[in-house]
């Protein structure tokens, strides 16, 4: 017997004597057979296949925001809506497909249990406190009740001390729109919770942290009955596209 021969004679020996319960099966008693013996491996197969599907998915359509934003106790139509938003992608000439700009809305904020969005504060307060923390908020457009709130808490940059430096003439263009407001460092908020008689103290900080948007070609159009500021949030990892986009405002 040649040596070709007797391999494949082994080969099937071998074969017979992994799988003899197979020689006795057809059709679908044999695809069951097969299902409870590879179950396990096809479905590991399954899930790497999945997740090589899912990579490759999202790689390929993947878009990369260029900025964020929210309209925080302001209200604006479609039209407003895209000439903040996705107008200043092309005029920055950055792919569609590729770059998103996100502008939160809906979001409110008062101390007025009257108001009528006072139900929505609180919602409002924890998607602006998660998007802070999460670097997913750059700019904010609000009214004046929601630039002291900002204020206060001490999320708003010092203007003067973002631009002066970093983009000078910027900073000369933009600087008589610069608004002050009022940061609380520390005060006894909490005590007087638990001590009627005590007399509420403050430490606070005043410098420009605001800009006043009634000369911004965009907001002139709008009509809006109170006036609009933007602030830039401390934290922002985007700040030179935070100047281009001051400058979007204003040109």
């Amino acid at each position: 017997m040649l040596p070709a021969q007797r391999q494949l004679e082994k080969k099937n020996d071998y074969q017979a004597e992994e799988h003899p319960f197979m020689q006795g099966l057809h059709g679908k008693a044999k695809l069951q057979y097969l299902w409870d013996y590879y179950k396990l491996p096809l479905a590991v197969a399954a899930i790497i296949f999945y997740i090589a599907l899912y990579a490759a998915y999202h790689h390929f359509t993947h878009k990369d925001t260029a900025l964020y934003a929210a309209l925080v106790n302001v209200a604006v139509g479609d039209t407003l809506t895209e000439e903040l938003s996705s107008q200043f992608l092309t005029e920055q000439n950055l792919n569609p497909a590729k770059n998103t700009f996100s502008l939160y809305s809906g979001l409110y904020l008062t101390e007025d249990e009257n108001n009528s969005y006072h139900e929505y504060t609180y919602a409002s307060r924890m998607k602006i406190l998660a998007s802070i923390d999460a670097e997913q908020l750059d700019v904010v457009f609000m009214n004046q009740e929601a630039f002291d709130a900002f204020s206060q808490k001490g999320y708003l940059y010092n203007l003067d001390e973002l631009l002066a430096e970093e983009a000078p003439a910027l900073f000369r263009q933009l600087a008589p729109y610069f608004v002050t407001n009022t940061e609380i460092l520390e005060d006894n908020a909490e005590d007087l919770l638990f001590d009627g008689s005590a007399v509420y103290y403050a430490e606070t900080a005043k410098y420009p942290m605001g800009l006043d948007l009634s000369e911004s070609p965009f907001i002139k159009k709008g009509g809006f009955p109170e006036t609009v500021y933007l602030g830039v949030i401390k934290n922002s990892p985007r700040p030179h596209m935070v100047f281009d986009y001051l400058e979007y405002l204003f040109s």
